[in-house]
Parts: structure tokens; C-alpha cells; sequence
């Protein structure tokens, strides 16, 4: 504080009794699966990692195009190159030190080098009768883990050399959970680390190539309802397209209740998607579309409030797992949604998202469940007051401090009315709904009402034949 003086002029400033919200961020993708860590130095392993853009990605973890084994690098590549939304959070759950088998190889060398698949891990590379860094280096391309011979060399030769496998990787390390042995959380569990670290908080969740797997859904589920013990957010699951699952559109509702895929923060999709050589789960280009939609200001504006249906998928069909072509006309795609189920469609503006039903339709027909971008809105605008108000918690309880949440809330969902983010919305502090016993223990309760838009789901033209525009032929 300024010391005061004693002749003169002095100023001084007043704290604004109104504060400007903290606005939450909307369409933030968490991620966990594998990635291949072992090409880049210090990989990271459970541990998150927040991209901004594919190069950042690339060198914190690694790229494939083999998404089966690395899951991760489809989520990189739809995220950074498809929909160019960011940051993603990403958990790579392979360890090349864990996950890997031994591999003996003699082969012929070509031009001083060796190429061996990307799986094997350069500094387990043992080439016979020649030491490392004095007649051989290990490295990676984008393709390949090269052993290159620092003096010419021909002829056969044979190498040991460890390789990374993720075909070991298990449910289990994708769900995760928290070790009491090295006290670290792993897997899905680190999706509460995001906020601590980052200051942001997912609202897209995603497990590409295992969420189809009802215990790994559960979970998935279970995380977005609780993060931090504050958050929630949703959870995209793809339906399984092999023979074991569904190949047939009419066999995915049976299946979604065998799974019990129904809560109201789950998007569930059918079938997968392909865009020339490239074959996505359905999940990773939802969540791609949905994190632009709500960015895009014609749309959502930085907010929830716009449907992604009937919004652009990069796609050009839709397949099943064995690459299948799956066609589906507009009334096929709507028994889909019907049930709570979101596809694809290329009917006539192109290859688009069709559907606006989380998982619960239509066993729950409240609008706030079911209509997917009404229940993230619900869900933006309690992340937002949460953060915007964080820093009253613990100041005295008085009239002056009631007035204060009530405006700022008031004008900020006024601003959000102003700009058609919503229909309307208000904030009351109810006398009902304060009693003295929770005022005098510190509890203040405010009733937030809130009206999204509902998307336009359906238009009705009627046309009817209207016989007094025959005058019109009597006209001289």
C-alpha cells in the first residue's frame, strides 16, 4: 500500500464489485491409447500430454499410420489435420519397456543400412561381432528404425534388437487406475491430472479402438461424471463392426442394450469411417467435428450450444471393420437415431454427422438428456460459473456478495442471449431455497435458468391445392 501523504492530492481504487466471467473452454479432446513412443527421446508413458498442433504431438509421442497398433496417432491426425482443433490431451499407455518381445534377424545389407520395422526399439539394436557408436548408429525415419554402418559394409549380418508390441496392451492399462506402490494414477484415471496442470478441462472423451468394450465404456462413462469432483463431460463410443458386433444396421440397437450403452453422457456411433486409404474410428472424426463446430462463430461461438449433425464429416463412406462398404439411405440412418444412435449420412450436402440423441433416447425423453448439445450446454455453463466464482469461495457471506454473483451471472447470460447462444436465461437467489441453518453454515444456493436451443430435428411443409388462383385464368 501507498503511504499516505499529508498535503497535496492523493487516488486510491476500489476492487470492481463485478467481475468479467472466466469463460470455459468447449470441445477439448482427452484421449488415451497407444502411440509409439519409442522413436522420440524422453517418450511419454501415462503420463498426459497437451498437443497444440501435429508437430508438437509428433515429437512429444511419436507418429504411425498404422492406427490399428497406435491408436493415438488417428486422433492426432483427424484432430490437427482433418479439423484443425486444439490443444488435445493425450495418454500413451505403452511401455517399451514392458510391452515388447525379442527379435533375431539376419538379412542382407543395402547401401550400408538395414531398415527395420518402426516397432523396434534403436537402442536395444545388437548387431553381431560390431559395437554401437563405433561401426553402427540407430535411428528413425518416418517409416523405419534404420541401422546405419559407419564404414562400408555388404554382405549378410545379424541383429538382436527388441520390439515394441502393443498387441500386449490390455483393457486394463486403458482404464487404468491409481497404484499404491508408486503412488501415480494411469490410464483414464489421469484425466483428473488435465486441470491441475493445464487449467483446462475436457469435455470429449475418447478411447479410439477400445470403446466399444462395455467395461472401458463404463468407466469412460464414470470419469466424465466426476472430474476434479466439479466437471463433467462426454464420452464418444464406437460400436464393434466385426463379426462379433454389428455388420447390419438393424442388429446395433440390440446390441447397444446388451451393452448397456445408455446414459445420457454417451454418443454412440455406427459403423467406422474411411476417407480414401485411411480408415477412422467413427469417434475420432465426431469428436474432430464437434470440437469445430462449437469454435466455428457461425456456430457454437466458443460454446456447446450447435448440433454437429448435419455438419461435414472428412469421410467419403462409411465401412465396417473388415472394410466392408456400409450404405445407409435416410430412413435407415433414422431408425438409427431413433434409438440413440449417430451416423453418417451423404444424402445431399455431402458426407455429414446425422443425429442429435445421446445414448439414453428414447428411454429417456427429457430434452436436457437427450439432445446432445442442450445437455453440453448444461454442462459449459456450470464449468463456467464454477471458474468464474472460484475466487468468492471463503469471502464473507453477505448482501453486497449475493448481488454481485447475481449481476454478473444476470449479465452474462444476457450476453449469451444477445448473440442467440441461448433462448434465455437468469439467476435467482431464492428465499425457498436458502434456509438460516445453510446460510449460518456458509451454503448460498443460486437457481440458474437456462434455455439452449433445440435443434431444428424436423420441418413440415403442407401443401394443398387451393382452387381461387383459377380466377387467374379468367383474366382479360
Amino acid at each position: 500500500m501507498a503511504s499516505q501523504i499529508t498535503h497535496g492530492v492523493q487516488t486510491g481504487k476500489l476492487t470492481t464489485s463485478i467481475s468479467t466471467p472466466n469463460v470455459a473452454s468447449s470441445g477439448v479432446i482427452f484421449a488415451v491409447g497407444t502411440a509409439p513412443v519409442q522413436m522420440v527421446e524422453g517418450g511419454k508413458i501415462n503420463e498426459v500430454v497437451m498437443a497444440n498442433n501435429y508437430a508438437e504431438a509428433v515429437q512429444k509421442l511419436g507418429y504411425s499410420d498404422d492406427w490399428k497398433k497406435y491408436s493415438l496417432c488417428e486422433v492426432i491426425y483427424t484432430a490437427f489435420q482433418l479439423y484443425t482443433t486444439s490443444p488435445i490431451f493425450l495418454v500413451n499407455v505403452l511401455d517399451p519397456a514392458k510391452q515388447k518381445t525379442k527379435k533375431t534377424l539376419t538379412t542382407e545389407v543395402m547401401e550400408n543400412q538395414v531398415k527395420l520395422p518402426i516397432e523396434a526399439i534403436a537402442g536395444s539394436v545388437e548387431v553381431n561381432g560390431l559395437e554401437k557408436g563405433t561401426d553402427f548408429e540407430a535411428f528413425y525415419d518416418d517409416d523405419n528404425c534404420i541401422v546405419e554402418f559407419l564404414s562400408d559394409t555388404t554382405g549378410e549380418v545379424e541383429l538382436t534388437y527388441n520390439e515394441v508390441d502393443p498387441a500386449q496392451i490390455d483393457k486394463d492399462d486403458i482404464i487404468g487406475g491409481f497404484s499404491v506402490t508408486t503412488k501415480k494414477s494411469t490410464g483414464l484415471e489421469l484425466i483428473d491430472s488435465v486441470f491441475p496442470r493445464f487449467t483446462e478441462i475436457p469435455d470429449l472423451i475418447l478411447c479410439p479402438n477400445w470403446s466399444h468394450d462395455s467395461e472401458v465404456a463404463a468407466v469412460m462413462s464414470a470419469k466424465a461424471e466426476n472430474i476434479n469432483g466439479l466437471f463433467e463431460a462426454d464420452v464418444i463410443l464406437d460400436m464393434d463392426t466385426t463379426e462379433a458386433g454389428v455388420t447390419y444396421y438393424s442388429d446395433a440397437i440390440a446390441w447397444k442394450k446388451k451393452k448397456n450403452f445408455s446414459k445420457p453422457n454417451e454418443l454412440v456411433c455406427f459403423p467406422k469411417l474411411a476417407l480414401g486409404d485411411r480408415h477412422f474410428n467413427f469417434s475420432t472424426q465426431l469428436a474432430g467435428l464437434i470440437a469445430k463446430v462449437d469454435n466455428t462463430e457461425a456456430w457454437g461461438g466458443g460454446t456447446p450450444c450447435e448440433s454437429a449433425s448435419n455438419k461435414s464429416l472428412q469421410a467419403d463412406r462409411k465401412i465396417l471393420a473388415d472394410r466392408t462398404e456400409v450404405a445407409l439411405d435416410l430412413q435407415q440412418a433414422n431408425y438409427l437415431n431413433d434409438n440413440g444412435i449417430i451416423t453418417g449420412l451423404n444424402f445431399y450436402n455431402g458426407f455429414v454427422s446425422w443425429g442429435d440423441w445421446t445414448a439414453c433416447f428414447p428411454g429417456n425423453t427429457d430434452p436436457v438428456d437427450y439432445f446432445y448439445c442442450i445437455s453440453r450446454m448444461f454442462k459449459w455453463v456450470a464449468k463456467t460459473v464454477t471458474l468464474s466464482y472460484w475466487n468468492y469461495v471463503d469471502r464473507k457471506l453477505n448482501r453486497r456478495l449475493i448481488d454481485a454473483i447475481l449481476q454478473g451471472v444476470n449479465d452474462w447470460l444476457n450476453s449469451l442471449t444477445a448473440e442467440e447462444r441461448i433462448l434465455g436465461g437468469r439467476v435467482e437467489f431464492r428465499e425457498e431455497e436458502n434456509s438460516k441453518t445453510a446460510l449460518m453454515s456458509g451454503k448460498a444456493k443460486f437457481h440458474i435458468f437456462i434455455t439452449p436451443p433445440s435443434p431444428l430435428r424436423l420441418m413440415e411443409y403442407v401443401l394443398e391445392y387451393d382452387i381461387s388462383y383459377l380466377s387467374s385464368l379468367m383474366a382479360a
